[in-house]
């Protein structure tokens, strides 16, 4: 019942909250267009006024593909038939799964995102623990004040996932699949075993990142400075609360599921130019908007859940807000709401 209360007062936070969408969304587009310039200068010089150009406008032309690919370098390597359509989403999933290096220019894009989004999490949370409008400044301020505490917790999360993807995924495909298939004459068999054991790494993952989501929280709601101690006390969280954790995991992974099946059937393929390249460029640029609503809607109702769970629902705002008091404080003073 519980978890149910908590997502649909997550959604109406997110909803409440349009402009926090609409910034991540312009974040993500700034940081990708630079990429997509240097991809369109790359294909445009190998082009020039060749006869390839026109076919390549008007669809596929696999040899001019191959041949690109052959001579490009930097971001020109990732431009493979994986970029097309609902392929990039099964292309990134394959890529976690088997744990695929990636070319040096998407990890730097990655790494420049990630601090990025390091700067601005402490702000939303900030704005959907305290359930209320809050002016610009009193934004960036909780952005600034937890920015140097999730630079440290991304320590933590860059010790864990490397444990996962390094040890823990060598171990499983490396040792222990090599070991269970080494006398079996059924291939179907093998990919069964495969497709368990990406299910148990996948468990495991999914829950090291169910407990760094609530160590941010925690750091955040409680106003914690130790991200060792907000990291344990996400565990602590979680643990006891697995059934609900886990239940608004997989109620919000559904709305995830959901949205990627839509964009499964409407993902239109390689086309021509003009209209019909804008229209997969708008329908691209909407499940992107999508999936950072998705991302958003997690760590709203995950803090409903657990302003719930602990009874820390119902925060008022401080008059004023410089310097920032956490959310927990504004609960224990009572004061009026304030704010746009």
């Amino acid at each position: 019942m519980l978890m149910t209360v908590a997502f649909r007062d997550g959604a109406r936070r997110v909803r409440s909250a349009p402009a926090i969408l609409a910034g991540v969304f312009t974040l993500t587009l700034l940081l990708a267009l630079p990429l997509g310039l240097a991809l369109r200068d790359s294909i445009r010089a190998h082009l020039g006024d060749s006869l390839a150009a026109d076919t390549v406008a008007s669809g596929v032309n696999a040899d001019w593909w191959d041949e690109f690919l052959s001579q490009a370098d930097g971001i020109g390597q990732t431009f493979s038939p994986s970029v097309i359509g609902f392929a990039v989403v099964l292309d990134n999933l394959s890529a976690v799964l088997d744990n695929r290096p990636q070319a040096a220019i998407l990890v730097s894009a990655a790494a420049a995102y990630l601090l990025a989004w390091a700067f601005l999490v402490g702000g939303i949370l900030d704005r959907y623990a305290r359930n209320r409008p809050i002016r610009g400044p009193a934004f960036f301020a909780a952005c600034g004040t937890f920015f140097f505490r999730f630079l440290r917790l991304g320590v933590i999360s860059w010790l864990v996932y490397g444990l996962l993807f390094g040890a823990l995924h060598g171990w499983l495909f490396g040792g222990l699949y090599a070991w269970l298939i080494r006398d079996l004459t059924v291939e179907r068999t093998g990919f069964l075993l495969r497709v368990l054991l990406y299910v148990a790494f996948g468990v495991v993952v999914l829950f090291c990142n169910i407990v760094l989501d609530y160590a941010k929280i925690r750091a955040v709601v409680e106003d914690r400075r130790s991200m060792i101690g907000a990291t344990v006390a996400g565990f602590r969280f979680v643990w006891r609360h697995l059934a609900g954790t886990s239940r608004l995991y997989l109620l919000n992974s559904a709305v995830f599921v959901v949205i990627v099946a839509v964009y499964a059937a409407i993902a239109p393929g390689a086309g021509g130019a003009g209209a019909e390249m804008w229209f997969a460029f708008l329908i691209g640029q909407a499940y992107v908007l999508a999936r950072l609503w998705v991302k958003l809607l997690f760590l709203a109702t995950q803090t409903a859940l657990f302003q719930g769970e602990l009874a820390h629902a119902g925060y008022t705002a401080a008059p004023s807000f410089t310097p920032p008091e956490s959310p927990a404080v504004e609960a224990i003073a009572g004061a009026p709401t304030s704010g746009v």
